[in-house]
């Protein structure tokens, strides 16, 4: 009868992870007290949009790509960045000049990253949050641990209901019945999270209600002017460069050595 014990285990195990996280799924849910759902008092920048649509990450790659169409910054297939005009047009754009350095030519994912995880980003973060349009950081963080931990109690279920059918002195007669109990509780924690997939597959995990609205209000970017490229960039990620060769460089694709002088970088 020791398997009881191991089934009670799975079963706690898998109740306590998946009440946990409809628990914080349900508070992320909630509305801020300061944000009553109502739409920005002002139009959102395309960074701003960019956050609430793919994080400091996608910050970064419309940065990129402003300065790419811009002349400020040449970014090769190879996976390389090369500065043409070190005068950023405003702090996103100065903090990914930093990022490349003195040489004025570097990676682009070590840039994508330092942008990423630089102050104007975090600042621009905080800004969404106080106005009730981005989830913070705690929310997001525990979240991402509470699917963390429905996974790992269907792994754990597995492995009881193995430990079980092995166990000396099973009879085969009964394996099938005792495999089935916990076949319940391994039910359990994948409906869940299937269920948490389906509700917000279709929902970034930066933006709270209120920024998950703004961005569904928001037209759907056509390619064209830069303007529009720019906005399919800040909603869609680095999906909705047309260029391949730009889209490549942005991948960080290119497994070349570093190429000899500043002009080999700019090389599209």
């Amino acid at each position: 009868m020791l398997w009881v014990f191991f089934l009670l285990a799975a079963w706690g195990v898998a109740a306590v992870a998946c009440i946990r996280l409809c628990l914080l799924t349900a508070g992320a849910a909630l509305l801020p007290a300061d944000a009553p759902g109502k739409p920005p008092s002002r139009e959102l920048s395309l960074y701003e949009t960019a956050f609430l649509a793919g994080g400091p990450h996608r910050v970064a790659d419309l940065a990129l790509v402003s300065m790419h169409l811009r002349r400020r910054l040449l970014l090769a297939h190879t996976g390389w960045a090369t500065v043409v005009d070190p005068e950023g047009r405003d702090e996103v754009e100065r903090t990914v000049i930093r990022a490349i350095g003195p040489e004025g030519q570097s990676r682009i994912a070590p840039i994508r990253a330092a942008a990423a995880a630089a102050d104007t980003v975090r600042a621009l973060a905080d800004r969404l949050v106080a106005a009730g349009l981005a989830v913070p950081h705690g929310t997001r963080t525990a979240l991402e641990s509470a699917v963390r931990g429905v996974r790992g109690a269907a792994v754990l279920v597995v492995v009881l209901a193995a430990v079980t059918a092995l166990m000396p002195g099973q009879d085969t007669g009964d394996a099938g019945p005792v495999l089935a109990w916990f076949g319940l509780p391994l039910v359990l924690t994948l409906g869940c999270l299937a269920i948490a997939r389906v509700e917000n597959q279709p929902y970034s995990p930066w933006a709270s209600p209120s920024g998950q609205r703004w961005l569904d209000s928001l037209p759907a970017p056509v390619h064209g002017p830069d303007r529009d490229v720019l906005a399919a960039v800040a909603v869609r990620g680095v999906a909705a460069v047309g260029d391949p060769r730009l889209r490549a460089a942005l991948l960080d694709g290119g497994r070349t050595v570093r190429p000899l002088g500043r002009a080999s970088g700019a090389e599209i």
